[in-house]
């Protein structure tokens, strides 16, 4: 169990062998719902304590982590936090440049309420000593996105090379889970073409040393989830994440 201002300063991160898998649950419905209670009476501050906000994210077909508010009175959570890819190879197995591994990505609301959600992929390399490789392009991380402009929306705007932003555009019920945003996981061959070649003679005998440029480097692949509660949704979203968004009929678009 864990305190909200606990929460907001300090999220966790769990780290696999070959890639950094930050698995974030961001839950902003706390910034969201004083938003959306300055519009409402106490009858509806009451209502609202009563009620619990969770998400889950789930990772071919297993829920991987999750964070589950259960008294919005005094702040406290379930928090699980697992790691992505974790499962991706089987023991001693090797990631196989240009395989396509399964990777199935979706969100599951896990709280009592109605919710919206938002998910921040990240993609990058490290190098050997663990900091950012500038020289790779986040796009040889192959994640597959899918349900792309109809359930999941991209952010363009927010977007970068190393960060993909989607919106599910659906109202996600309680205990239901949204449809896939990722199916599968390549690293591009490419990255195994770069390689540097030495010379070096030694009497009548030539000695040719090849070395690969990126040998050693890790790819990660991190996912943040966020939701706020479906109550006066246009600004709770506007407050928590600073988008402005339309929601009619249950369907949330971007402006």
């Amino acid at each position: 169990m864990g305190k909200i201002k606990e929460f907001i300063k300090s999220p966790k991160a769990t780290v696999v062998s070959f890639a950094l898998a930050m698995v974030l649950l961001l839950l902003s419905s706390i910034g969201g719902a004083r938003a959306a209670l300055t519009y409402y009476s106490d009858n509806y501050t009451s209502r609202v304590q009563m009620d619990n906000i969770g998400v889950t994210l789930v990772e071919n077909g297993k829920d991987v982590s999750n964070r589950d508010y259960k008294s919005a009175s005094d702040g406290t959570w379930d928090e699980n936090t697992g790691a992505l890819l974790a499962g991706m190879l089987a023991k001693g197995e090797t990631v196989k440049l240009g395989k396509r591994y399964p990777e199935e990505l979706r969100v599951k609301n896990s709280g009592t309420i109605n919710q919206y959600v938002r998910v921040n992929v990240y993609r990058y390399w490290l190098d050997k000593d663990g900091e950012k490789q500038r020289g790779l392009s986040p796009s040889l991380i192959d994640l597959n996105f899918v349900n792309i402009g109809s359930d999941w929306l991209v952010d363009e705007e927010s977007s970068t090379a190393e960060r993909t932003v989607l919106y599910y555009s659906k109202l996600l019920e309680s205990g239901k889970e949204s449809s896939l945003f990722a199916d599968s996981l390549a690293i591009d061959s490419m990255i195994g073409t770069k390689v540097t070649q030495t010379t070096q003679k030694e009497g009548k005998y030539t000695t040719i040393t090849t070395t690969f440029d990126y040998d050693g480097v890790k790819f990660c692949v991190e996912a943040r989830v966020d939701a706020v509660q479906d109550h006066n949704a246009e600004d709770a979203i506007w407050s928590a994440w600073g988008r402005r968004v339309q929601v009619k009929d249950g369907i949330l678009s971007l402006k």
